[in-house]
């Protein structure tokens, strides 16, 4: 019996391989970097060759996954080589966020403070009133109140105070506004007493071998260097065993819905996996489900216009970094080549059917996540009869099974940490899975 559930033991850490694996850091400087092949990971070829065709016909210059911090794809098109330097876009934001949470936990900047305490008056065309009540939060969160159309000869990237004007009280509602959030390179800047080159370079590149440099608002790097941010941010906020951002809550609130506006937002972060999303522009319409539906749904993104990308997937291992020429369906984050590109992601594993990619069907979350006391399990597609849920620990070791068609997850006797809920069909097949945080 005591080899009976050893064994049973084994098979269940096994389905949590990814879990178990611990994260490769490359090393700070170098071409070298570890790999994993994709037979490894059970992908077949041909599909792999499909996604890596698919990417060329859509005006890619780069793509990268990694597995644990393994490289598994490193691809590139035409001219672009490793050496290429490529513009982020908006995925610049993701980047602004983790340094203004390092400046948060170095006590340089509160989240609560109004912008003014770093920029002083008139920074935006609002009374003196109006202006007090932005906070940093409210940046962080696209809910500054000042008009993202404003009139021309401004636009939404506008930086002018002229162009900052005041449209809804701060914290009132959400808007896609790049004009106003890149005054936090402004406060991080005051903040630091530096340039926010070298401030970045200082608190974060430097720590992780990464090369770029911010010009007019906008962050350009090689692929590689997209890839090792994702990596510092799958990792928690560390690299190897240096801590980059610590602040275990901040990297919270950061990944998660931040206002109750775009639950798919969070601090300049897009999120998977949710009910709902609103998208860039005026029309502030809320459309139902999840961002991404055919991408795991703990997945996290750094979405820049032209389809520049940095996908991180905690629950997989996963990051995916993508930069190019737009791939066909310009916007200024999300484009309908997301949906695309994870339909070829999701099919790569030699099991999977290009009609029901493994990450997509069900459809399912966990809300509250974090959570304390129970959690509910809400299904965007119901699972087949017979499916259950387990919650087990990074080891693999379970702690709950309940049926799929429960709604509710009790976490009674469950110790604060982070744990792996997996959903299994009625055949054992895995039909995805989600880290938790019980607090």
């Amino acid at each position: 019996m005591r080899y009976a559930l050893l064994y049973l033991l084994l098979l269940i850490g096994a389905s949590f391989a990814h879990a178990q694996q611990p994260l490769y850091f490359p090393p700070l400087a170098g071409a070298t970097w570890a790999t994993t092949s994709p037979q490894s990971l059970g992908w077949c070829q041909p599909r792999l060759d499909s996604l890596l065709n698919f990417l060329g016909r859509k005006g890619t210059k780069s793509f990268i996954i990694l597995k644990d911090g393994r490289v598994v794809v490193e691809q590139y098109y035409g001219t672009y080589t490793q050496d290429s330097v490529w513009y982020w876009a908006s995925a610049s934001k993701a980047l602004t966020a983790t340094l203004v949470g390092i400046a948060h936990q170095q006590g340089l900047v509160s989240l609560d403070d109004s912008v003014s305490r770093y920029l002083g008056r008139a920074w935006t065309s609002t009374t003196s009133a109006q202006e007090r009540q932005i906070t940093v939060r409210h940046l962080l969160t696209m809910t500054s109140g000042l008009d993202d159309t404003p009139p021309l000869p401004c636009d939404n990237e506008t930086t002018d105070p002229a162009c900052l004007l005041y449209l809804a009280p701060a914290g009132s509602r959400w808007a896609y506004h790049t004009g106003a959030y890149r005054r936090l390179l402004d406060v991080l800047a005051k903040a630091s007493s530096l340039p926010i080159n070298q401030y970045t370079s200082q608190k974060l590149t430097e720590r992780i071998g990464m090369r770029g440099l911010w010009v007019n608002g906008v962050y350009y790097s090689r692929a590689r260097d997209m890839a090792r941010f994702g990596l510092l941010t799958l990792a928690n906020g560390q690299w190897n065993s240096l801590p980059v951002l610590t602040d275990a809550a901040y990297r919270q609130q950061m990944l998660t819905p931040s206002q109750a506006f775009n639950q798919a937002y969070g601090y300049l972060w897009w999120l998977n996996g949710q009910t709902s999303y609103k998208l860039p522009g005026p029309q502030q319409t809320v459309l139902p489900g999840a961002l991404i539906p055919s991408a795991p749904a703990d997945l996290v993104a750094a979405l820049g216009k032209n389809d520049q990308k940095i996908y991180v997937v905690p629950s997989l291992g996963l990051v995916v970094v993508r930069q190019g020429n737009s791939a066909g369906n310009p916007r200024l984050a999300l484009s309908s080549f997301d949906t695309e590109l994870w339909r070829y992601i999701s099919a790569l594993n030699c099991t999977a059917t290009a009609s029901t990619p493994p990450a997509a069907a069900p459809g399912w979350h966990l809300a509250p996540n974090p959570a304390t006391g129970t959690t509910l399990v809400r299904w965007t597609t119901p699972p087949p009869a017979g499916s259950y849920l387990q919650l087990c620990t990074l080891l693999g070791q379970e702690l709950r099974r309940v049926p799929a068609s429960s709604a509710t997850l009790s976490l009674q006797d469950v110790a604060p940490g982070l744990y792996i809920v997996g959903c299994f069909g009625p055949d054992g097949r895995s039909l995805g899975r989600q880290r938790l945080l019980v607090q």
